[in-house]
């Protein structure tokens, strides 16, 4: 086991806290893990008629435009329930309310330097009743794409987002899509 011997906040604003932990390993031997702690934030995969409703904005910390399955966290909020977060994520930033949601796993980001975790939902029969995006989201663009089109993307290498391929393969391998 590593015992952690001191933790040091060096950064903080509303969304994260950057930590700087000293440890000590099993050899005895002294270390330092710098440690990103973000709220976990719900991601989306919303499916209807054989297609993918997804969204599409610029990633300033790529300097880049990235097509993504819907999700975040409420830093207001950061013990919000996953699936209150789900619902109004995928309302927030698509505009859709999911009549049939759940559900379907769990997985850590970077569990090598950061804390927050993706709840990944699946969600289906769809109604549109308008978006509530939030200021930061003023670029944001929803889109649907069908299935094979948005796959063929992720093969190609216009999807990058680890996120949005991470859980629609779990998706894919549940038998979902």
């Amino acid at each position: 086991m590593i015992k952690t011997l001191s933790t040091k906040i060096v950064y903080q604003n509303k969304w994260m806290k950057v930590r700087e932990d000293i440890v000590e390993r099993q050899s005895g031997a002294e270390g330092l893990f710098g440690v990103v702690e973000k709220p976990d934030f719900a991601a989306i995969i919303a499916v209807e008629h054989d297609r993918i409703h997804l969204v599409e904005q610029y990633r300033y910390p790529v300097s880049q435009r990235s097509i993504e399955i819907p999700m975040g966290a409420w830093p207001e909020q950061p013990d919000a329930d996953p699936m209150d977060l789900a619902l109004g994520e995928l309302q927030e930033e698509t505009g859709y309310f999911a009549n049939q949601i759940k559900q379907i796993g769990f997985h850590y980001v970077d569990n090598g330097g950061a804390t927050l975790g993706c709840h990944v939902f699946f969600a289906t029969d769809l109604e549109y009743v308008g978006k509530k995006l939030d200021a930061e989201e003023e670029d944001l663009e929803s889109l649907s794409l069908p299935i094979s089109v948005f796959e063929q993307k992720i093969v190609d290498g216009e999807i990058l987002d680890a996120c949005t391929i991470a859980s629609y393969g779990l998706a894919k391998l549940k038998g979902l899509v």
